[in-house]
């Protein structure tokens, strides 16, 4: 399984996948601090096993541009990628908002702990993003 990081924030990236790597939580973990940049690998394999820890609050194109370029790839992705929203905003409008995309696994406010992880992990059945 592959992990895409989307953030502008490169200590958030790289927080982030400093825990991840220590959780164990995947063999391949690729950061971005362009949504566009990762949009386009993204969509060039959909149907490969991914999970994608996406910023909303970026420069050029963020996090909701990214989950709405992503609907026409929707069907293809459905069951191979989970996303979840890794965010500083607390506003409820984002979580209200984040329902509104079936990709969208969960939403976590920034910084994410093991705890969390360890519950994405428990949540991925064994057959799911394999």
């Amino acid at each position: 399984m592959t992990t895409f990081l989307i953030d502008d924030d490169s200590l958030s990236n790289y927080l982030t996948e400093t825990l991840l790597k220590m959780e164990d939580f995947s063999s391949d973990i690729r950061t971005f601090e362009a949504a566009d940049e990762a949009l386009a690998e993204l969509v060039q394999q959909p149907e490969q096993a991914r999970v994608v820890f996406l910023d909303l609050h970026m420069p050029l194109m963020s996090g909701w541009e990214f989950l709405d370029a992503l609907a026409p790839y929707r069907s293809r992705l459905l069951g191979n990628c989970r996303i979840y929203i890794l965010t500083s905003s607390l506003a409820l409008e984002d979580l209200t908002r984040s329902h509104g995309y079936d990709l969208v696994a969960g939403l976590i406010h920034k910084p994410i702990d093991s705890g969390e992880i360890r519950a994405i992990q428990a949540a991925m059945a064994p057959a799911d993003l394999t």
